[in-house]
């Protein structure tokens, strides 16, 4: 099974889209078929913050985390509990204070040596976490303390970058290419960070601005998708205008 055919079955549980497409003009149906895929790749790469369950089984580390309860997490560090211990979904008290947007505490984890590399059960590293909530205030404090913006992350081999490029986070981008991201990183749907911008975007200001600063920062824009598929031949495709525009002035082929 192809992975736009998991895509497609994930969002409408294997029913109807397929012969839909067949029954509608060539354009239309392209449009479809992208619509379609941006939603299973949202849903794919969805990631699964703690619960309301899990929030209320939390105790020492984890529940000081979430709640962003600094004296709290100095009392537990100081009575020895283990800065990087996991929850039934490898979260670390990193991890749960990333999702639970609280700069101060990540910044204080940090410090106290939390290790910003860990992956929880869905691969995914604090930094990817931030960048996929669109974040800028915990990813600002992630990545002034030390924490990476090149890891692999993800079921799919990607990377913060690659994420946050796909949801149009461009505040996101900017400080991920600011603090080393690889810009020109293939995943194993082999879609780079601008392919990505333009095959899951819409089209619209976030994902030109998230273009035009992979542009700026030098991205390579001759990769090609998995079937040969320059940027520029993709954003065509599309219909994306201003990005076509955008990849032409860039000298793309």
């Amino acid at each position: 099974m192809t992975c736009l055919t998991r895509l497609m079955r994930c969002c409408t549980g294997g029913t109807g889209v397929a012969t839909s497409l067949l029954a509608v003009p060539l354009a239309t149906a392209r449009g479809l078929l992208a619509a379609v895929l941006a939603a299973s790749s949202l849903a794919g790469w969805a990631q699964v913050a703690p619960s309301p369950a899990e929030v209320a089984r939390y105790q020492g580390l984890h529940a000081a985390a979430h709640a962003g309860d600094l004296a709290r997490m100095d009392a537990a560090l100081a009575q020895g509990a283990a800065i990087d211990t996991r929850d039934s979904h490898g979260r670390t008290p990193l991890h749960v204070a990333t999702f639970a947007r609280h700069p101060e505490a990540v910044r204080r984890l940090m410090r106290a040596g939390a290790q910003h590399g860990l992956l929880e059960a869905d691969r995914y590293d604090a930094v990817t976490i931030a960048a996929v909530a669109d974040d800028e205030a915990t990813l600002a404090a992630l990545l002034a303390a030390g924490a990476s913006a090149r890891l692999t992350t993800s079921v799919y081999d990607g990377t913060a970058l690659i994420a946050a490029a796909h949801l149009g986070h461009d505040g996101v981008v900017k400080q991920l290419i600011a603090a080393g991201a690889p810009l020109d990183h293939v995943n194993n749907l082999h879609w780079t960070a601008v392919i990505e911008s333009i095959v899951l975007g819409n089209g619209g200001p976030r994902h030109q601005a998230t273009l035009a600063a992979l542009i700026s920062a030098g991205a390579n824009l001759q990769l090609t998708d998995r079937q040969g598929r320059t940027p520029l031949q993709l954003a065509r495709e599309r219909g994306h205008t201003a990005m076509v525009l955008m990849l032409e002035r860039a000298g793309a082929r």
